[in-house]
């Protein structure tokens, strides 16, 4: 199997679990008090799935009253996508017209198989695959959940509110390498869990990057040393 085709495979599977959870969405939004319609615009101009359960799930705590919590907490999550565009725009390259595309693709799940990538056109591969094939994927089981929610009942009782997570796990598993990225992991996991009760939408996530910016800006557990992997495959291929 050719680099390229096995980007598109880990591509296509992160397309697949996410979109899986667009029809969770959906069910919810539709239970919310949105119709279907707003439902599917909600998907095709914000997309990016954290914003969109934060928003569902407070306007459908406080109903409308509670829109200018809702659109906050959706902004406040909505805020990361700022720091992945700062990441990724070397990647994608181009014009201004090419970085604005690139903008709306710009999520969690095409970030994280972009950067996962050694090879710079392997990046940019893997950013629009998984970038497009997550819009359209999403914006179909989306209008999908909405039609149909009322048949499915919970969504979570068919597991659709796990399949995100299990693609980010999916994706980050390889990773942890190094007594440092283990680090970042679990104590960006238990500040998010601790403050999750405490904090409004949103926060959480914040706090638990602050925590892993701190690791590694303080280099704790010594996470600068190549990895033993790396030090191989370097070591037989030569200097450059």
């Amino acid at each position: 199997m050719t680099a390229e085709r096995e980007v598109w495979r880990e591509a296509l599977g992160v397309v697949l679990a996410t979109s899986a959870y667009g029809v969770s969405f959906g069910a919810l939004a539709v239970a919310s008090g949105l119709d279907v319609w707003q439902t599917c615009v909600l998907s095709l101009l914000m997309f990016t799935g954290g914003s969109q359960f934060a928003f569902v799930g407070v306007f459908t705590a406080g109903g409308l009253a509670a829109l200018p919590s809702a659109v906050a907490s959706a902004a406040l999550l909505g805020v990361r996508n700022v720091a992945y565009g700062m990441r990724m725009s070397p990647i994608v390259g181009g014009g201004p017209v090419r970085k604005a595309a690139a903008a709306h693709f710009t999520i969690d799940e095409s970030t994280a198989v972009a950067i996962s990538q050694g090879d710079p056109r392997l990046r940019q591969v893997g950013f629009w695959v998984t970038g497009i094939g997550i819009f359209v994927g999403w914006n179909i089981t989306t209008l999908v959940g909405a039609l149909v929610g009322d048949v499915l009942g919970d969504p979570r009782t068919w597991g659709l509110d796990a399949a995100a997570a299990a693609a980010f796990l999916a994706l980050l598993w390889p990773r942890l390498r190094r007594r440092q990225a283990i680090a970042v992991g679990v104590a960006a996991a238990v500040v998010a869990a601790a403050f999750t009760p405490l904090l409004m939408p949103g926060l959480p996530v914040l706090v638990a990057a602050v925590v892993a910016i701190a690791v590694g800006w303080f280099n704790w557990l010594g996470g600068r040393g190549t990895p033993p992997d790396d030090r191989a495959r370097v070591g037989s291929e030569g200097a450059p």
